[in-house]
């Protein structure tokens, strides 16, 4: 795998992380989607836009979850998309509940407790579609997810279910919400909060006898948030009973298929410290790639081309990887039998 170079302009951590988000991704050979609605509790549906290969059980197949107040239209998720689906992979976009203006698709809100979403979209794309190779990649909030629902199945994942990734992730919530309340990070606390916060309104606006917007106003703080909306929501005491809950490293040991952690030593928003614990490092089924700089989600290469956008072309060819082993397998085995 390639070393990460960042881009001699981005070597600051906050310049890196906003470039990632701004940073315009020419998409020409991504096709049109095909919008699919995946049940994963009732009465509660998922949007997936999916790029499907013309013969797709014969393909390996990648699901995607964006992070915080991101959507299946963010750019890393349409960058990674392109990079893999150009490589042979069905792609699947996936919009967390109420994210890329699904609010009416689910009566609840979202979370990073909702790991079952992932693993319902993995059974039914397994027993419906019949698919035989299936990998997951999470970006941040996204990776969390992905990473929880590996660990949740642990030894029990369906056999095809064949790798996880996570860019960023925030597998220690507490902690995470703790470095986005720095002095430094205030221009991320605002928007996130800002964003949640809208988002409310437009739940409170579908549903008035459920939800209410009042005192959003008084909310500063993503733990704020988390404690006066997140958490009782989903049933929690409060933030600190959703972090601990809900935070992946309480299950990554548990783990049991091939699993990429990509993830920047200078990430503002997501301490490198919280991969060094036992969680990860003591499951030789977890590859941690940690390059020094790359900031929150961004990994901006100083090369153009496929590995400008460095940890899309990781991801991608991890996945690649693990494919070609499986086929390679299976093909002995049969000439084997």
């Amino acid at each position: 795998m390639h070393e990460f170079d960042p881009h001699v302009w981005l070597k600051n951590p906050h310049a890196m992380t906003l470039a990632g988000s701004f940073w315009f991704r020419r998409t020409k050979r991504l096709p049109p989607a095909e919008e699919r609605r995946f049940e994963v509790e009732p009465g509660t549906w998922l949007l997936a836009k999916c790029h499907w290969q013309p013969q797709r059980r014969d393909c390996s197949t990648l699901v995607l979850v964006h992070g915080l107040e991101g959507s299946s239209e963010s750019s890393y998720m349409r960058g990674l998309a392109e990079k893999a689906f150009v490589s042979g992979f069905n792609v699947l976009r996936v919009n967390q509940r109420t994210c890329g203006g699904t609010e009416a698709l689910t009566p609840t809100l979202y979370g990073s407790c909702l790991s079952g979403d992932y693993a319902a979209i993995l059974r039914e794309l397994v027993e419906r579609d019949r698919l035989p190779a299936l990998f997951f990649a999470g970006y941040s909030m996204g990776g969390n997810l992905v990473l929880a629902m590996a660990g949740r199945l642990g030894a029990g994942a369906p056999p095809e279910l064949r790798g996880v990734c996570g860019v960023c992730p925030t597998i220690e919530l507490a902690i995470c919400v703790e470095a986005i309340g720095r002095p430094e990070n205030a221009l991320y606390q605002r928007n996130f909060v800002r964003k949640l916060a809208a988002r409310m309104r437009r739940k409170a606006r579908l549903s008035p006898q459920k939800y209410s917007s009042n005192g959003l106003g008084r909310l500063r703080t993503v733990r704020e948030f988390d404690d006066a909306v997140t958490a009782p929501h989903f049933g929690y005491r409060d933030a600190e009973d959703y972090y601990q809950q809900a935070s992946a490293c309480r299950v990554t040991q548990q783990i049991a298929v091939p699993t990429l952690i990509i993830t920047a030593q200078d990430d503002p928003v997501v301490p490198f410290a919280i991969f060094n614990g036992p969680e990860v490092r003591g499951n030789s089924n977890i590859r941690v790639m940690a390059p020094e700089r790359g900031g929150h989600c961004a990994f901006i290469s100083r090369f153009a081309g496929p590995e400008r956008f460095w940890a899309e072309a990781r991801v991608v060819e991890f996945c690649q990887s693990l494919a070609r082993n499986t086929d390679r397998a299976g093909n002995e085995m049969g000439r084997a039998q």
